[in-house]
């Protein structure tokens, strides 16, 4: 039975547009890499970056004049960035950031095939560039994932504790638990955000339909009570699976959800500039290191242990993908069965309509 449902889960769990929305162009005038359904725009760069496990994904980075905080989203199944284009502009626009979206490995024009284990690759990969090209800081960063989507998402939310918020958008309990009611969490199960959401550290919004037809709108308000420090959820009322977005609440809790993120990380850094005024100012060397700290991949025993002094302060550090590796391991041990809610289905006769935006066939699944 195991067996059976473990190779269920990963064969089905994965439907990338076939063919392709789009295809990668290189514009000769400027040398730069360019979806070809879409002309060059100024604040748009596409990109191509490696990952740990091999493969090259495609991702897309939207810049905002004035943004403080980046999204990083990992949209859902079934769809990739030319289907994502429009909608990653318009939340730029409305937000006020930076957002950088990407195609999971053997979507779109990305190399590889899909499978669990690539996503977490890919989203540490999206996430280096953010901090070494882009220079953007942990607290910095909202990692938003919807559906599929949320499983890299928790994932790399429960290693990354300094992060500024998580948005989670229609997400699922675990897979299995997608295709049946289950009590506990077993182990060939995959994206088991329900044993990860605890460890998340930061504000947790998430936005559920109470009408979905293929993940129950119980996986999202379970997921909101495990989490530590919960935000106002948004259950849209009658919201199906791929339609969230159509919503005028979507759009206004967002902007409310990110602005109280912001504000309240900015009360905090100017707390702490206080303190260190008054009883650091003779050691300006401590203030430069507490702001450069969260630059870094963070692990724990290293914020409890910082450097003594600034020499050889490269030696001390561990690169990205170790410290990922690392501390994916820890996430994993701590990982272990749990009671689920009571799981309440909602039935109707109604086909699943499918958004312009992010489909989600994971009810293929449940069918099978």
């Amino acid at each position: 039975m195991g067996g059976v449902t473990s190779s269920v889960a990963a064969k089905f769990a994965f439907f990338p547009p076939s063919p392709s929305s789009y295809k990668l162009v290189y514009d000769e005038l400027t040398g730069l890499l360019l979806m070809n359904t879409f002309p060059h725009r100024e604040n748009i760069e596409i990109l191509k970056l490696p990952t740990r496990r091999g493969t090259e994904i495609v991702a897309m980075y939207v810049r905002h004049p004035m943004a403080t905080s980046t999204l990083l989203y990992s949209h859902g199944n079934a769809a990739d960035l030319g289907q994502m284009y429009e909608l990653f502009i318009e939340l730029s626009i409305h937000l006020k950031v930076n957002l950088m979206g990407y195609d999971y490995s053997g979507y779109g024009q990305s190399t590889g095939k899909p499978s669990e284990h690539h996503t977490y690759a890919d989203i540490e990969a999206v996430y280096k560039c953010l901090e070494e090209t882009y220079g953007a800081k942990q607290e910095d960063i909202i990692l938003y994932g919807q559906s599929v989507g949320s499983g890299p998402t928790v994932d790399l939310a429960a290693r990354l504790p300094q992060l500024r918020a998580v948005v989670l958008h229609s997400p699922i309990l675990s897979g299995v638990r997608v295709m049946y009611q289950v009590k506990k969490t077993y182990w060939f199960d995959i994206y088991k955000n329900i044993d990860k959401i605890p460890l998340v550290k930061c504000p947790v919004l998430v936005i559920h339909g109470t009408c979905d037809e293929v993940v129950d709108w119980s996986h999202g308000r379970v997921l909101w009570e495990l989490s530590k420090e919960k935000y106002e959820p948004l259950w849209l009322e009658g919201g199906n699976h791929c339609d969230l977005e159509h919503y005028p609440e979507y759009i206004k809790h967002l902007k409310k959800f990110i602005t109280t993120v912001e504000r309240s990380l900015s009360s905090r850094a100017s707390t702490g500039q206080s303190e260190n005024i008054s009883s650091d100012s003779e050691m300006p060397r401590q203030s430069v290191d507490r702001r450069e700290k969260p630059r870094q991949s963070v692990d724990r025993r290293e914020k409890e242990k910082p450097p003594k002094g600034p020499s050889k302060k490269s030696k001390l550090r561990i690169t990205f993908e170790q410290h990922l590796d690392r501390t994916r391991r820890s996430v994993d041990f701590h990982e272990k069965a749990r009671k689920s809610v009571d799981h309440h289905h909602h039935q109707n006769h109604h086909q699943i309509e499918r958004a312009r935006k992010s489909v989600d066939r994971l009810d293929r699944v449940r069918s099978e």
